[in-house]
């Protein structure tokens, strides 16, 4: 666990009696999720850079509180490339646990292709929504997620965690 040095907004800045509080932020461990890539769609020289979409053909979660898989075909990530190679995460995805509950998936993150694929570890930070009450819980978390994606991009592993 880590500490984190945060500053008390009751004090202004500059008042020189400012104090720093401590607060801790916790990584609860939810799940290792893998998840294979189809062969991408590539779009150059967009507005916004080169897109580069790539369907979820297949998206695995096992962990204590959370295991499932991919439900359905409607699964991508629109990816957004910058002309130095950083790539913008932007994923959607379903997601049936193992006692047959629903969970609709996002996350943006950031992942640098610039040293080759594979080379450096894509970062996300995923939200959880259901309506199932088995999982209410997942709708107030924020989780955050370090990855590693294979060399012939096909594959993407993620540690996700909760914070606390």
């Amino acid at each position: 666990m880590r500490q984190f040095a945060a500053v008390s907004p009751i004090v202004p800045r500059g008042d020189p009696t400012r104090q720093t509080a401590r607060m801790t932020i916790e990584l609860i461990p939810l799940a290792t999720a893998t998840a294979t890539l189809a062969e991408p769609f590539f779009l150059p020289d967009t507005p916004t850079g080169t897109r580069v979409i790539a369907e979820v053909t297949a998206f695995d979660f096992a962990g204590d509180r959370l295991s499932g898989h991919l439900k359905g075909h409607a699964s991508a990530d629109w990816l957004t490339l910058s002309p130095t190679l950083l790539g913008t995460l932007d994923v959607r995805a379903l997601i049936e646990t193992d006692d047959g509950a629903l969970i609709f998936t996002s996350y943006r993150g950031r992942l640098d292709l610039s040293t080759g694929q594979g080379a450096s570890p894509s970062y996300a930070a995923p939200l959880y929504d259901t309506g199932d009450e088995r999982y209410a819980w997942i709708n107030k978390i924020q989780a955050v997620a370090k990855g590693t994606l294979s060399s012939d991009a096909t594959q993407l592993v993620y540690e996700i965690c909760e914070v606390r």
